[in-house]
């Protein structure tokens, strides 16, 4: 923990020398752009220096960015900071709350040995293993990647620890495998909706301000047969490494049981939170039906009354009313510190500094450069080289401050190849989910290697060649939409 501490702390160091050393030398540059454009790109890459050495928490950083484009007289703080109010943030906040009122009372987890204790998952490893991950897959969907996995490690390592206790061969490879997989699909299954995983409404928020707008089944519709199918390839990929390991399925069967014998009667939060989850799951999806059924009507109706970002606040406004016994709320002022604030400062400074790179002109110029070296010939290429950039970028930086900076740049890009930005886009931001190689890369890496049973050598190998697969298929997904 001290040599954590000390890593951490020369870091800062690095980073309080090399930020501004960058940023003047980016200034200095003889770039043929307006001073607010060469500001703006010093501050864009100060900004890109704090949060790869995490010299502040990222949102701090964020809006540090935003600050420092107000003092150098580049945009009124007023009109700065207007982004605090994005119908987005109040998504991200709606949806933190249903989520934190999810893990509070358990619901994830009932849900889960519920899934785990039928018969159909585990007469075999690999259906061991399919329970698991499309837990994993459905839980990611509505809550956080980081809370999923987190919920099902224990419930893993008790089955691996069962596996090594009875002296099953090749149990510890299995677990190996069991717990990449969870992680794996908690971030792949993040990408399914637009509150699985911030990035996603990241995407939105910039493609909202580009004039694309897109609804949560509309995003559902689009986004989910990537995820389904980059899914498919993960279970192909750890059957074909575990296709030896054989086991007694009545033992597993009863740790899962004991498990699920500690689970108490179904509770009021349980009951208030499975309520108000599944009025705005109904409420998010029921424009984007109407918009199936032709019915415009209805839609406009219910996009300008009910918008998704109204409906997470709503619903969460709910559970702070609503009581699981005399005095007591389902929420409570201590549930609002829970939620991932330096998250939602992070989108919310930087759809500001998203909007400023744009006004300036710096997302143009810079897209005009960059499309002035590429053969329109090779745009495929280039969407595929740019897709796997962000991929192996989100290794070793979050992947919400990559996108922040990355999504503004291709979209200035993109739209100087004369090419249609909706698709590319969504496809890059899907690509920040998917970096698999590195603990660091993304909180459920994290969390598994923290077991201590995973060798980085292992996860590297492994994750290598989902990057490469996820990449195509991100392509591909571009290719049959263009």
């Amino acid at each position: 923990m001290d040599s954590f501490k000390k890593l951490q702390q020369e870091k800062k160091k690095i980073g309080l020398f090399l930020a501004p050393t960058l940023a003047i030398l980016t200034f200095l540059l003889p770039l043929s752009l307006n001073t607010d454009g060469k500001i703006i790109l010093s501050i864009m890459v100060f900004c890109m220096v704090f949060w790869l050495l995490e010299v502040l928490p990222l949102g701090i950083t964020a809006f540090l960015g935003v600050s420092l484009a107000v003092v150098f007289g580049i945009i009124s703080a007023k009109k700065a900071f207007l982004s605090m109010g994005h119908p987005v943030i109040l998504l991200f906040i709606g949806s933190f709350l249903i989520a934190q009122s999810m893990t509070k009372y358990g619901l994830d987890e009932r849900i889960a040995l519920n899934l785990l204790s039928k018969d159909v998952f585990l007469k075999s490893p690999f259906r061991v293993l399919v329970g698991f991950t499309l837990i994993a897959f459905f839980l990611s969907m509505w809550i956080s990647n980081t809370a999923t996995t987190a919920m099902l490690l224990p419930l893993a390592i008790g089955i691996i620890t069962l596996f090594t206790h009875n002296k099953i061969k090749n149990s510890k490879e299995f677990g190996v495998y069991l717990l990449i997989a969870i992680a794996y699909t908690a971030s792949i299954g993040g990408t399914a909706t637009l509150i699985g995983t911030p990035t996603n409404l990241v995407g939105v928020g910039f493609l909202e301000e580009a004039g694309y707008k897109i609804d949560f089944l509309q995003w559902f519709l689009i986004v989910s047969p990537v995820s389904f199918a980059m899914f498919i390839i993960l279970l192909l990929y750890i059957r074909f490494h575990i296709r030896n390991f054989k086991f007694d399925y009545s033992q597993v069967k009863q740790i899962i049981l004991e498990e699920k014998k500690k689970l108490k009667k179904l509770s009021k939060g349980e009951k208030n939170t499975l309520i108000v989850f599944s009025l705005a799951v109904i409420l998010w999806i029921l424009p984007g039906i109407a918009n199936l059924l032709g019915n415009k009507t209805a839609y406009t109706f219910l996009k300008s009354h009910f918008p998704e970002g109204i409906v997470a606040v709503l619903a969460a406004i709910l559970l702070f009313l609503l009581p699981v016994e005399k005095g007591k709320s389902t929420l409570d002022t201590e549930d609002l510190k829970q939620i991932d604030w330096d998250t939602v400062l992070l989108f919310a400074g930087g759809i500001a500094l998203g909007k400023i790179i744009v006004s300036t002109g710096l997302a143009k110029y810079i897209g005009t450069q960059i499309a002035s070296l590429i053969d329109p010939n090779f745009a495929l290429l280039f969407i595929f080289i740019v897709i796997l950039s962000m991929v192996f970028l989100t290794e070793i930086s979050s992947n919400t401050a990559t996108a922040i900076t990355f999504v503004p740049i291709m979209i200035g890009t993109l739209q100087a190849m004369n090419i249609d930005i909706f698709y590319p886009i969504i496809a890059i931001i899907i690509a920040a989910s998917f970096a698999f190689m590195l603990p660091i890369a993304t909180p459920p890496n994290a969390i598994i290697y923290g077991s201590g049973l995973i060798k980085i050598s292992k996860m590297v190998k492994l994750g290598f060649f989902l990057n490469i697969i996820g990449s195509i298929i991100l392509t591909l997904f571009v290719i049959i939409h263009m």
